[in-house]
């Protein structure tokens, strides 16, 4: 063979070889548009382009719940096989598995500065974990650091605000408000008449909104008057996962089973956007924002993840690829990747 013969084979191995590294990572050109969002202006159709980039493989239940780290890196799921499994998000790794005294959990949440995780369900219970730092052993993440008892019905969600605190909602019909280190209550939320599936914390405005049963939302302030300072209705069906516009606490997300999301004002305290597809006839589990606020993601029982124009109400993309209903869904807190889990036992990151 002629070195010229050589030159132009080599050259198509190269060529090859990044056309399969393409398929396996995030090409840098797309790393500083957060979910491949890419838009003209603010009147431009919202295009998404996000193709999967990691399956993480380890859980042996359905998986309930799964919530991002801030480091944009790591993020913590609880599965029905008993377990709540630390992950690197890039490696696809498990950092730290924490074996769970009930198997029955339904949500899990990474505190701000990634040192606790907290998970709940059918035990009533909300328990905090410490996660192990360099010096610790692996085995101080298995002990459980907080039994926060409190509420007479499964806990549905729960998430912190910043280390000391953190938020969780019930099948009581109630919320509260605890001091992490003190182990009690410092406030009860009380006003909804069913179940509250979903809370989304904005401690921007010391705010947080819930979503229940009762097919209502209702806006709180966990830091003055402690009370509802809002309801908002139009769903015909329970609402079962709430989400903040990131950085604008005045407007957030609902997802209901009646096959709606419906995008809400506080200011105006009404419903400003509806999206729903005469196609789509499932129940919704759980909804998210892009990072830049112009998509909004759903997960939804027919086993897809769907993507929504925020402004415009249309739907924008469809992500295919779970075997069974889509349970949880959040993007990473750098806008780059979103994580959905799913009845199928995986978690999958897209990107």
């Amino acid at each position: 063979m002629s070195r010229q013969d050589e030159v132009k084979q080599l050259t198509e191995d190269i060529q090859r070889l990044k056309l399969q590294i393409e398929e396996q990572v995030v090409p840098s050109s797309e790393q500083n548009q957060p979910l491949a969002i890419a838009s003209e202006n603010d009147q431009s159709k919202v295009e998404i382009s996000l193709k999967q980039r990691r399956i993480l493989k380890g859980h042996f239940g359905k998986i309930y719940a799964c919530h991002w780290a801030q480091d944009s890196r790591h993020l913590v799921s609880a599965s029905q096989d008993g377990k709540l499994i630390i992950w690197n998000g890039f490696t696809t790794n498990k950092v730290h598995a924490i074996p769970l005294r009930s198997s029955w959990v339904m949500t899990c949440a990474y505190s701000s500065s990634g040192s606790m995780v907290a998970c709940g369900g059918l035990d009533n219970l909300c328990s905090v974990y410490k996660l192990p730092n360099g010096k610790d052993p692996i085995t101080s993440a298995q002990k459980t650091y907080a039994e926060l008892a409190q509420h007479e019905g499964y806990l549905s969600c729960c998430r912190f605000i910043g280390d000391g605190e953190i938020v969780t909602s019930s099948g009581d019909s109630t919320c509260i408000l605890w001091d992490v280190e003190l182990k009690t209550p410092k406030a009860i939320f009380n006003d909804h008449t069913g179940d509250v599936m979903s809370v989304s914390i904005f401690d921007q405005q010391g705010t947080f909104v819930s979503g229940s049963c009762d097919a209502t939302a209702k806006l709180w302030d966990h830091r003055n008057t402690k009370q509802c300072t809002g309801t908002y209705h139009g769903h015909e069906s329970d609402i079962n996962s709430v989400a903040h516009f990131p950085d604008y606490g005045d407007v957030f997300a609902t997802g209901s089973d009646d096959s709606s999301c419906r995008l809400f004002s506080i200011k105006s305290c009404r419903q400003i956007n509806k999206y729903s597809d005469d196609k789509i006839l499932c129940g919704i589990t759980s909804v998210a924002f892009s990072k830049s606020g112009k998509a909004l993601f759903a997960g939804y029982d027919d086993y897809n993840c769907y993507a929504w124009d925020t402004c415009k109400g249309e739907l924008v993309d469809q992500l295919m690829g779970h075997e069974n209903r889509v349970s949880s869904l959040g993007v990473s807190p750098d806008g780059k990747a979103l994580c959905t889990g799913s009845w199928d036992t995986y978690l999958k990151i897209w990107a």
